[in-house]
């Protein structure tokens, strides 16, 4: 069974792409969200995610790199594994430029030689041990986790989620879904995190689903049976040129066919969800130093700028102290 990997990048350095995006962002201020320095930030890290798949992934058949239409100066764009694509080789052009996220995964089918079983990666999340093409994908059914959750707004990409899961109550009768797949709802293999889709079974529909925040394995048939059924809202995300609190997102792919039962239960510990804050990472850095986890999520939830820097430092010395040696995918 052929498993290609995904993996978006940006260059937020890069001025062309600055310029374009004030550009576009003047426009569209009004409705954009989250388009904080944050969301472009560069770790200086991403040679690590290519070192871990070499070191702990070397089945996988290729990766695809998707990007505006820069690539790291010490990336060897010509290796036999790598697939460079620039958002105009898969995403319909009357959807770019785009500067979110959301248009780029409603469209990763599209991308040209991709497998039919794939697993999509942001680029903070890493591969810190040994992983097998079983941890994703058995019987040709991608691996994960089925979970009620109860949605509590937080910030402004609440809305996107509830807009996910208002598409699957449209779509699918809950009662239904759990009771037809009523093992894969609840597995052994789900440990204590059963317990919260045990107390929200009362409600008739839908509240949520449990999101691990960690490399998302898929199908491109999800990807083609949605866009038939719901063309005209997945469109209207994707002439978004930054997010927008009508936009849908990648998410809704793997709600369906988890409402569908298209999937394998696997063990959530996998892997650990990470969010860098300004006062202690401690746990974070030992969980990478001790390869505690199969996948990392080191997400960047940074509010004080003079912070960035030394944990940056930190966690890439993390990284470098597992990954020493350079991967083939480096110059």
């Amino acid at each position: 069974m052929a498993i290609d990997f995904v993996i978006p990048w940006v260059d937020g350095n890069d001025r062309e792409w600055q310029e374009q995006k004030r550009m576009f962002l003047g426009d569209d201020s009004d409705e954009a969200i989250d388009v904080s320095k944050n969301r472009y930030r560069d770790w200086d890290n991403l040679h690590y995610w290519f070192r871990g798949v070499e070191l702990f992934a070397p089945w996988v058949r290729k990766i695809h790199f998707v990007t505006w239409g820069h690539t790291p100066e010490w990336l060897k764009t010509e290796h036999p594994k790598l697939n460079i694509v620039k958002h105009e080789d898969f995403i319909p052009s009357e959807y770019l430029p785009t500067f979110s996220s959301h248009p780029i995964e409603l469209n990763l089918h599209r991308i040209p030689d991709l497998s039919e079983n794939f697993v999509y990666f942001n680029d903070d999340t890493f591969i810190t041990r040994k992983v097998y093409e079983h941890d994703f994908f058995i019987n040709d059914l991608p691996c994960d986790i089925a979970g009620l959750n109860a949605l509590c707004p937080t910030e402004l990409f609440s809305y996107i989620v509830f807009n996910n899961v208002y598409v699957i109550n449209k779509h699918f009768d809950k009662k239904r879904v759990i009771y037809n797949n009523i093992r894969k709802w609840f597995s052994f293999r789900y440990g204590r995190s059963m317990l919260k889709t045990f107390l929200l079974l009362p409600w008739s529909r839908f509240t949520g689903f449990v999101d691990l925040h960690l490399p998302i394995a898929y199908k491109k048939e999800t990807f083609e049976e949605v866009w038939r059924v719901e063309r005209n809202r997945l469109d209207d995300t994707c002439r978004n040129r930054f997010r927008s609190k009508n936009d849908l997102s990648g998410w809704l792919f793997r709600y369906w066919r988890i409402a569908k039962g298209e999937f394998v239960p696997m063990n959530p510990n996998i892997g650990k969800y990470f969010a860098i804050n300004d006062d202690n990472n401690d746990s974070l850095f030992k969980a990478v130093l001790g390869q505690r986890y199969k996948l990392i999520c080191a997400n960047d939830s940074l509010r004080d700028e003079g912070n960035f820097e030394s944990i940056r430092d930190e966690l890439n010395r993390s990284f470098q102290a597992i990954f020493p040696r350079k991967s083939s995918f480096e110059r």
